[in-house]
């Protein structure tokens, strides 16, 4: 197993990098969409959570990723002594359409499909991606972790209706007509999900791309009036048999399967790294269930990440574990404060298991 960290676009540069290699990481899990450009609420520097009006602005639906851009990422990268495992999330720009089913559809999948082989092409092995209406959306900060450290979590059902224009969370659309986003049916939503693999995962073969899909955040039936995909662990089994290529792998969530009111995260460890169907990692701690639950530091939640990491040991799995998500410290640099916490605590993990 290695140690890996995920950063969000602004913190793409050699100072972020740097800092990774200095807690011990070997690979980079990469945000391309910018979260933080035009949010009101979002602040950079700590994870993007938002308000009603969502993370602000979609990027520009007529620049697709390209392998020049990609590969430059890449070399810096590689020039801090890391590699560069994963790029995780489409930018809403570029698929609102086929998460809405919208009439781009077709020219936004032959996007989709253009961008994997960029990936490909640029030696990218993994995409990340969360297959959702309302994307990540209900979050609330406060005093949650220990020590009073600032931490997200969740208070309660977050149902109000998205307007128009939106989706995932951010706006594609800032002229949209007044109204809201009509409320799709979950067999809309999974027919949705297997138009999208039917029509990708080909290309992922081809180029030798892993697509790895992020269960629901928060895990609820429905979020803003949407549905949810994989909002228990079972359903991660349903996604796997939509489409049984090996590039249909999970970007698996510890903390959000922790979060789900059914099942044993233990378990889901288990029943899915010994799929061999987890790409990689995101390990956080969290306490309590939706619809009210907080994230924790990663030695003091409900997880025990000691037994998460023999399970995926005893299982053979060798792939990146990253902190997707660390507690503000009360220091001059909360994020990397918070972050340099949860790598040592996984540093030692891993050595001890």
């Amino acid at each position: 197993m290695k140690l890996g960290l995920g950063l969000y676009r602004h913190q793409l540069d050699e100072a972020h990098f740097r800092f990774a290699r200095q807690c011990g990481c070997t690979h980079i899990v990469a945000h391309l969409v910018d979260y933080f450009r035009s949010s009101r609420s979002n602040r950079p520097g700590d994870q993007p959570v938002g308000d009603d009006s969502g993370w602000g602005l979609a990027g520009d639906p007529q620049h697709l990723w390209t392998v020049d851009e990609l590969l430059d990422l890449r070399r810096k990268v590689n020039a801090a002594g890391l590699e560069l495992e994963a790029i995780e999330n489409f930018d809403p720009a570029h698929w609102h359409d086929v998460l809405l089913d919208g009439p781009r559809k077709a020219e936004q999948l032959e996007n989709l499909k253009t961008i994997i082989r960029n990936l490909g092409a640029a030696g990218i092995p993994i995409m990340g991606y969360n297959f959702s209406i309302a994307g990540v959306a209900g979050r609330v900060k406060g005093p949650f972790a220990r020590g009073g450290a600032e931490a997200v979590g969740m208070a309660g059902p977050v149902d109000k209706p998205m307007p128009n224009g939106m989706v995932w969370n951010m706006i594609y659309d800032p002229h949209a007509p007044p109204g809201v986003v009509p409320s799709a049916t979950p067999e809309q939503l999974w027919q949705r999900c297997r138009d999208f693999l039917q029509a990708v995962l080909p290309v992922a073969e081809q180029a030798g791309v892993t697509l790895a899909a992020h269960p629901d955040d928060p895990p609820l039936p429905t979020v803003r009036s949407q549905p949810r995909l994989v909002y228990q662990p079972h359903l991660y089994q349903k996604l796997i048999d939509l489409a049984p290529s090996p590039r249909n792998q999970l970007e698996f969530c510890v903390g959000t399967l922790a979060e789900m009111t059914e099942g044993d995260v233990y378990e889901a460890v288990d029943t899915y790294s010994r799929q061999g169907r987890i790409a990689y990692v995101h390990l956080r701690n969290v306490r309590g269930k939706v619809p009210t639950y907080q994230e924790t530091f990663i030695d003091e939640g409900d997880v025990d990440v000691l037994e998460v990491l023999r399970i995926l040991k005893r299982n053979g799995f060798a792939g990146v574990i990253i902190p997707d998500h660390a507690p503000q410290m009360t220091c001059a640099a909360p994020w990397h404060a918070g972050m340099a916490y949860a790598l040592g605590y996984l540093q030692a993990a891993l050595k001890a298991v």
